[in-house]
């Protein structure tokens, strides 16, 4: 299956495949991130259910702190 990831395409395995697995391949747990699927905010406490579709685009921002 193929999303868009940052502008990039990238392969990922066939569905189900959710947000949750993506951050996690990414190693993104456990950071402060957020998620943009097709243009609209994923909350944290969809990111295990939201299902990826082939055709996806998704912008993955990581706050960093500093001053």
């Amino acid at each position: 299956m193929n999303i868009m990831l940052n502008g990039e395409a990238r392969q990922i395995p066939s569905t189900p495949y959710t947000v949750f697995n993506l951050l996690t391949e990414l190693g993104y747990i456990g950071k402060r991130i957020a998620v943009e699927l097709n243009g609209d905010i994923v909350p944290k406490s969809q990111h295990e259910t939201r299902q990826l579709n082939d055709g996806d685009s998704l912008e993955i921002v990581v706050a960093v702190g500093g001053g």
